[in-house]
C-alpha cells in the first residue's frame, strides 16, 4: 500500500511490536503526530511535559520490560531536550529508539527556524544515528534501529526524519519483527581455561553488573555459585538479578557498596566477573583493586575486557550461553574456611547496619522497609539520583529481576519521575519512586504525566532540604563548607504542589506517622505522593573516598 513517510514510520513501529511510544509534538513531527491519531487503536502515545520526560518515560519502559523503548520528539528543541535521556540510556546500555523530526532536506544547513544537526550532537551517546534523506530507506532505517538498540550489549539510536520525507509517499509492506544478530560463542579454549581458573582457586567470588540483567542469567549466577561455593557481590547495575534472600548473596560492592561485599571482593583469589565494566565508583584505586585476585571477565562488549581493569582472562561472547557451557565444565567445589571468613564479614557488616540504623527519629531504612512491607517481589522501584538512591541500592530487599530501576552511569538528577511513568506503563503495575528534595526539584512538571494517565505511582520524596550526596562530601572532605547544597531557603510545600497536579499528597514528619501514613498512601488507587522528612546530616555509610581503595572504608560518621 502506498503511504506517506509519517504513516510508514507509525506502520513500522506497530509491526516490530511497539506499543508505545512517548513524546511531546512540535511543527516537525505534526505529520507524525496525525499518524500516530488515525492508528490509536494500536499503539498508544503518551504525552509528556517536557521531552527529557519523554526521554526518562521510553528509558523506564525498557527497563522494566526488556524491550525497545520508543521516544518522538520535534527538531530543534525538542530534539536537545532528549540529549540528557539519550546519554543515560547509552551510558547504562539501554535499548532505546529516539525519533526527531528535522526541517525539510531543502533547508537542512540554512539555519532554518528550529534547525539543529542532531546526528552530530548525539554522536558519542548512541550507538548509532540516521538521518534519513530519502523515503525509501526509511522503513528499512527503523527496522534496522531496532536491530542496532536490542543486539549485543544494548544501547539508544537516533533516527532523525526531514520533513519532507515525512510528507512524501511510498509503497510500505510489512515485515516480520526484527531479530536479535547472534552475538559470538565463547571459545572451547577460554571455557576450558575459566574451569581450570576455578578449580585453583580457594576464594571465587562472582561479580555481575547490569550486562546480567541484560542478558537474563539470574539462574545461570546463583547455580554456577551454588556448583563453586562462591559468594556473590554485583554492581549498582545489577541489583534485582539476583534475590536478597539468596544465601549467598552479599549485595552492592564499590563506593556506598556493602561491606562484606566490598571486603570480600578485595580478599578474593578469584573474581568471575559477568557483565560489569570495573568503573570508578565500583573500583576506586584501580592499582590497588582487587590485588590479591586473578579476573575472568566475560562480557557481551569486547571493548570493555581490559578497559578500565586489566584481566587474566577476556571473554567477549554471548553471556548466557558461556554460563551454561562453564557450569557444565567445573566440578563441584566447597570452601569452608572462605565461607567461614564471608560469615564473619557479614557479622561485621550487621554490627555496622545496627549502629546506623538504630535511632529514635525516621531513618532512610525505616522508610525503606516500611515501603517495602506494602510492595510485591515484581513492583517496579525508582530511583532518581543520591543519597536516597544508595539507600535503596543498600536496603531495599529486590526479589524479581528488572526491579530496580536508576540511572547508574551517567548520574542523571530528574531521571526518576519520567522512568516510573515508563516503567508503570510497561508493567501495568504499581511503580514506586524513591526520590530526594533536590532530584525530584529536577523534573516535577511530569506529575503532570502522572496524573493526566492516572499512573498507579507512589512517589517517596526523602526530604533533608539539602543537596545531601554532595553536602556528605563537603562534611567530609571540604571542612564543612556547604557550599549551595542547603535548600532551606526553598518554601516548596511538595503536598500542596501534588495537590495542585491532581495527585494526592502526604506528609510525614515523625516516627509516629510513618507506619499509619504510608498504610494510606498504598491504600490509594491512583497516583500518591508522600513527603517524608528526614535529618539533613544522614550520611550513606558504609563509603570508600573517592580514589581510595578497602583500606580506606569509611563505616561509621566522625565530625572530627
Amino acid at each position: 500500500m502506498i503511504l506517506s513517510g509519517a504513516e510508514i514510520v507509525v506502520e513500522t513501529l506497530i509491526e516490530q511490536g511497539c506499543k508505545t511510544v512517548f513524546g511531546y509534538p512540535g511543527g516537525q513531527v505534526i505529520n507524525l503526530y496525525d499518524a500516530l491519531y488515525t492508528r490509536s487503536d494500536r499503539i498508544q502515545h503518551i504525552l509528556t511535559a517536557h521531552e527529557q520526560g519523554a526521554a526518562h518515560a521510553a528509558d523506564g519502559y525498557a527497563r522494566a520490560s526488556g524491550e525497545v523503548g520508543v521516544v518522538i520528539a520535534t527538531s530543534g528543541p525538542g530534539a536537545t531536550n532528549l540529549v540528557t535521556g539519550i546519554a543515560t540510556a547509552y551510558l547504562d546500555s539501554i535499548p532505546m529508539v529516539a525519533i526527531t523530526g528535522n526541517v525539510p532536506n531543502s533547508l537542512i544547513g540554512r539555519d532554518s527556524f528550529q534547525e539543529v544537526d542532531i546526528t552530530g550532537v548525539t554522536l558519542p551517546i548512541t550507538k548509532h544515528n540516521f538521518l534519513v534523506k530519502s523515503i525509501d530507506k526509511l522503513a528499512d532505517t527503523i527496522r534496522e534501529a531496532f536491530v542496532i538498540a536490542k543486539s549485543g550489549r544494548p544501547g539508544p539510536v537516533l533516527i532523525d526524519i526531514p520533513k519532507d520525507v515525512q510528507v512524501a509517499t511510498y509503497p510500505y509492506q510489512a515485515c516480520p519483527v526484527v531479530e536479535k544478530k547472534n552475538q559470538k560463542k565463547a571459545k572451547g579454549d577460554k571455557l576450558s581455561r575459566a574451569a581450570q581458573m576455578i578449580a585453583e582457586a580457594e576464594k571465587p567470588y562472582i561479580y555481575f553488573g547490569g550486562g546480567a540483567v541484560s542478558a537474563d542469567v539470574s539462574e545461570e549466577i546463583t547455580e554456577l555459585a551454588d556448583k563453586i561455593d562462591a559468594p556473590i557481590g554485583c554492581t549498582m547495575m545489577g541489583l534485582s538479578a539476583v534475590p536478597v534472600t539468596h544465601p549467598r548473596y552479599l549485595g552492592m560492592e564499590g563506593m556506598h557498596g556493602h561491606y562484606a561485599s566490598s571486603v570480600s571482593q578485595d580478599e578474593a583469589d578469584l573474581i568471575i566477573t559477568i557483565g560489569a565494566r570495573f568503573s570508578d565508583r565500583a573500583t576506586g584505586n584501580v592499582s590497588k583493586y582487587a590485588r590479591k585476585a586473578k579476573i575472568i571477565h566475560i562480557d557481551a562488549d569486547g571493548a570493555e575486557l581490559n578497559k578500565n581493569v586489566a584481566v587474566e582472562l577476556g571473554i567477549e561472547c554471548d553471556i548466557k550461553d558461556a554460563l551454561r557451557r562453564l557450569i557444565s565444565l567445573v566440578d563441584k567445589k566447597t570452601h569452608p574456611n572462605w565461607m567461614a571468613r564471608i560469615e564473619e564479614l557479614k557479622a561485621e557488616e550487621h554490627a555496622q547496619f545496627e549502629k546506623v540504623t538504630a535511632k529514635d527519629r525516621i531513618t532512610p531504612y525505616a522508610l525503606i522497609q516500611e515501603t517495602a512491607k506494602h510492595t510485591e517481589a515484581d513492583t517496579p522501584i525508582v530511583t532518581d539520583v543520591g543519597q536516597h538512591q544508595m539507600w535503596v541500592a543498600q536496603y531495599y530487599p529486590f526479589r524479581n529481576s528488572r526491579t530496580f530501576i536508576s540511572s547508574g552511569g551517567l548520574g542523571t538528577m530528574g531521571f526518576g519521575l519520567g522512568a516510573a511513568i515508563g516503567a508503570a506503563k510497561a508493567t501495568g503495575k504499581r511503580t514506586v519512586l524513591f526520590t530526594g528534595d533536590g532530584s525530584f526539584g529536577m523534573n516535577l512538571n511530569e506529575l503532570a504525566t502522572v496524573s493526566a494517565e492516572n499512573l498507579p505511582v507512589v512517589i517517596v520524596i526523602m526530604n533533608n532540604h539539602v543537596l545531601g550526596m554532595v553536602r556528605q562530601w563537603q562534611t567530609l572532605f571540604f571542612q564543612k563548607h556547604y557550599s549551595n547544597t542547603d535548600l532551606h531557603g526553598r518554601k516548596t510545600d511538595f503536598v500542596k504542589l501534588a495537590e495542585a497536579f491532581g495527585v494526592k499528597g502526604y506528609r510525614i514528619q515523625n516516627l509516629s506517622e510513618l507506619s499509619g501514613t504510608i498504610e494510606k498512601a498504598f491504600a490509594e488507587n491512583a497516583p500518591v505522593l508522600i513527603d517524608c522528612a528526614i535529618y539533613e546530616d544522614e550520611f550513606v555509610l558504609p563509603m570508600l573516598p573517592p580514589g581510595g581503595c578497602i583500606e580506606d572504608i569509611i563505616t561509621e560518621r566522625s565530625d572530627k
